[in-house]
């Protein structure tokens, strides 16, 4: 019931027309254990057609080794960058949403309420 009332609180969105157009052929998901630093595989992995980063792994500073491109960035609410230059304007930022905290999260978000 919690998820039903939530649903019919968010508007109805398809994906952005750019990546909708999009033909995923290449992807990459990055994730944020660290593995990638000292690799210098920036280069390597924004020649990919699909970056999907997880968590709130930073790139600022850490482009040689991991990119700088993103097109999906997600991250459970509490896992977000707290940085605004960790939100690309071009890129879509996805919420995974399964506790209940954050579907309270979600609903205070669209509310516009304090959690």
């Amino acid at each position: 019931d919690k998820l039903k009332n939530l649903l019919e609180l968010l508007p109805e969105h398809d994906l952005p027309e750019d990546l909708k157009s999009k033909h995923c052929k290449r992807c990459v998901v990055v994730g944020s254990g660290g593995i990638l630093h000292g690799s210098e595989l920036g280069h390597l992995l924004n020649q990919f057609d699909i970056v999907i980063r997880l968590n709130d792994a930073p790139v600022q500073g850490y482009t040689d080794h991991v990119g700088n491109k993103t097109t999906i960035r997600m991250t459970y609410p509490e896992g977000a960058p707290l940085s605004e230059q960790e939100y690309p304007p071009a890129s879509l930022f996805v919420a995974v949403l399964f506790k209940s905290v954050d579907f309270n999260w979600l609903q205070a978000m669209v509310k516009n309420e304090t959690l």
